[in-house]
């Protein structure tokens, strides 16, 4: 599988995302290491520009590849209501996505990684499927084997402080989350501009 080797710290900056707000801590070095803070940077992107910038920000964030990005905006596209708000909805409806909102990965990329090794069930079956989409009354739990990880643990230690969306209820003791509605634009706290993906695909 395609996948970016690009540092993450350095990616975050380029597409104007803070590594905090995706489970990264940044190392002292990467900060203390910027080049040019403030300098001279081009003032203004081409309205393609903008628009692609956008795009990858998006599958960055989720870590998502363009043929499955494409099935996921041409969806959105026939589904009822705002193109841009149903596509980044759906995406947030990600399995992997769910398992990183619940506190119980750093970041999406570990999220994925333990969905694929199948350490968490949907409504009682293992479920391995990273891009899996959850619905409304869908229990998301770690894997009764799984819980006697002493990594889970940690984790949770890590992410204690991690604002739960309100469309996730999560029980942090017995490590599951129950889907109580589907997730609507509020819910998605990074600073995406929808519209211009949407501009993109329309030409």
């Amino acid at each position: 599988m395609a996948r970016n080797i690009q540092p993450i710290v350095k990616r975050c900056r380029a597409l104007g995302i803070s590594p905090a707000e995706m489970g990264y801590t940044a190392k002292s070095k990467n900060e203390s290491t910027k080049r040019n803070p403030g300098g001279q940077r081009r003032s203004k992107k081409s309205e393609y520009a903008a628009q692609l910038a956008e795009k990858q920000k998006v599958k960055f964030v989720y870590g998502i590849l363009e043929k499955q990005f494409r099935k996921y905006y041409e969806k959105a596209a026939r589904a009822k209501g705002i193109t841009g708000e149903v596509l980044l909805t759906t995406i947030e409806r990600r399995l992997d996505n769910v398992v990183f909102r619940m506190g119980l990965a750093t970041t999406r990329k570990e999220a994925r990684q333990m969905v694929t090794h199948a350490h968490f069930t949907v409504n009682g079956k293992k479920v391995n499927i990273p891009s899996y989409l959850v619905s409304v009354n869908d229990v998301i739990a770690l894997c009764e084997k799984s819980k006697e990880s002493k990594r889970f643990n940690e984790i949770q230690d890590v992410t204690s402080s991690r604002i739960v969306p309100q469309w996730l209820s999560v029980d942090s003791e017995k490590m599951q989350a129950t889907v109580t509605a589907y997730p609507v634009r509020s819910d998605i706290d990074m600073p995406i501009q929808e519209h211009l993906i949407v501009e993109l695909y329309s030409k």
